[in-house]
């Protein structure tokens, strides 16, 4: 499908867009922002402005306020740098060299078969349009460009105190153009490893191949409640079934992004000839039942079975009989939601990664809480259930919530302007997402923040799309609360 860049460079606002398209044309996975970062400090000096790298990577570039606002507190605009790189498995693309390739779908912006880097490209977009504008008014800006926000925080962990003067930020990565966001929830990687020998197989066996595809996926913490299938866990509870038939593993390679739900799944296993017939069948029977278990959440997925050539070696019987076991049991998805705001998930675990082969096992999970003392409770949960199941486990990258402050300013400011604007009540929430406010904060104390932006779906997913008409109304909104930044 032909990318139509050109023309979404030509939307409205153009302020944005054709920044959109820019910063889309640079690579910029996550770890990844060598490109993207120079890119960024080019801009910024093309434009005269005081533009620097801190010790980790992060970018500042600060501009004065226009004529007549130079009494206003100055205000940070933060966004993150970085993209999720997901790809649809057919799609031939090289995140770390290749640009986006844009297309228009309806009145929505998404990529062609690739994460659209919306999250938070948008944010950073936005931030590049006022950084370059001749005729907006706004109060002194100091535009803070974080690195690594979708795989570690790192930039906002390691951002240095004192480098900003900012008393107000604002930061661009939310998710639905109605919502002002005022808390969001914190994480940590659980990492777990494992080592087991392999065995020869026997005679009398066949191959086959197990894929599972077409799950829905999206962001492991902002769709976690919409239960779309894990592929992990749906190829695990496969080779559940199949095992106690007499089924073996030889390999199992399950998900990747920490911050994606995994979509895809894929495990060689060996089935011994005098039960094949049986096995399949059964096999065959709980994947239709699992479909329609799915249908509602996960409509294009598919369960495939297909005989191949014989692998190597297998992974012993005891080993594998743990590793099944120990998968089922560690817990996946809302652990618990939140007693006092509704319908916000105050806990979850995505089960991210499942990676088994050559004697090795390496499963990659992300706890999120907003309470640390749950975080705490379902970390140790899951270290239990890994430990029981004879793996050694890595508890690291912990990162703080973002605890709400309905109080703040700032926030009954746009709530005003909002209803002004647009005659209705914003959505005052909290997001079960790892928003880098909360880290922020944490060098920042005194600093108030909100998080709001343009309605963005399927993030972290090849199916992530933002809405046109949503860009144009985050801008104006962006632009009007700019102008009413109170005197210091």
């Amino acid at each position: 499908m032909k990318n139509q860049n050109k023309e979404i460079a030509k939307l409205q606002p153009v302020e944005i867009w054709e920044n959109f398209v820019a910063l889309n044309e640079v690579p910029r996975p996550s770890k990844k922002e060598e490109k993207v970062r120079q890119f960024m400090l080019n801009f910024g000096k093309s434009l005269g402005l005081e533009t620097f790298e801190d010790k980790i990577g992060n970018i500042i570039i600060k501009k004065p306020a226009t004529p007549g606002m130079e009494n206003r507190t100055i205000v940070a605009l933060q966004s993150h740098l970085d993209m999720v790189p997901q790809k649809n498995k057919d799609k031939q693309h090289d995140f770390e060299k290749d640009g986006i390739d844009m297309i228009i779908d309806g009145d929505w912006v998404t990529a062609d078969g690739t994460t659209l880097g919306a999250d938070n490209g948008i944010g950073v977009a936005a931030i590049m349009g006022l950084l370059a504008s001749k005729d907006i008014p706004h109060p002194p800006l100091e535009a803070l460009f974080t690195i690594d926000e979708e795989t570690g925080m790192t930039g906002a962990q390691e951002l240095q105190e004192g480098i900003l003067d900012a008393k107000i930020m604002l930061n661009l990565d939310t998710e639905e153009d109605d919502e002002l966001d005022i808390g969001c929830a914190g994480g940590i990687d659980i990492s777990v490893t494992g080592k087991y020998d392999e065995e020869n197989i026997p005679s009398g066996y066949s191959a086959y191949h197990i894929h599972v595809k077409g799950l829905t996926g999206g962001h492991s913490g902002m769709d976690i409640h919409l239960y779309r299938g894990n592929a992990n866990k749906i190829m695990n509870r496969l080779l559940y079934k199949g095992s106690s038939k007499g089924l073996r593993v030889s390999s199992i390679n399950g998900g990747g992004l920490r911050n994606a739900i995994p979509r895809e799944s894929e495990a060689v296993v060996v089935i011994p000839n005098a039960k094949k017939d049986e096995i399949l069948a059964e096999l065959k029977e709980l994947a239709e039942v699992i479909k329609i278990e799915q249908e509602k959440q996960d409509p294009n997925l598919t369960i495939l079975f297909s005989e191949v050539d014989m692998p190597e070696k297998l992974m012993n019987k005891e080993a594998q009989d743990k590793l099944i076991k120990t998968v089922y049991a560690a817990h996946n998805g809302v652990f618990r939601m939140s007693p006092d705001i509704d319908d916000l998930v105050e806990t979850s675990n995505n089960v991210a990664q499942v990676v088994v082969g050559n004697g090795n096992i390496q499963i990659e999970n992300l706890t999120r809480s907003s309470v640390e003392s749950t975080k705490e409770d379902l970390s140790n949960n899951l270290k239990s259930v890994y430990e029981l199941g004879g793996l050694d486990v890595v508890m690291d990258g912990s990162y703080p919530g973002w605890k709400p402050n309905p109080k703040a300013k700032i926030l009954h400011i746009m709530t005003d302007l909002y209803k002004d604007m647009y005659a209705s009540e914003p959505k005052i929430v909290a997001c079960h997402a790892g928003l880098e406010c909360g880290i922020i904060k944490s060098h920042y104390p005194k600093m108030e923040m909100i998080s709001f932006g343009p309605t963005i779906q399927g993030a972290h997913s090849p199916d992530e799309k933002v809405n046109i008409k949503s860009v144009q109304k985050f801008w104006e909104y962006l632009k009007e609360t700019l102008k009413n930044i109170p005197v210091k």
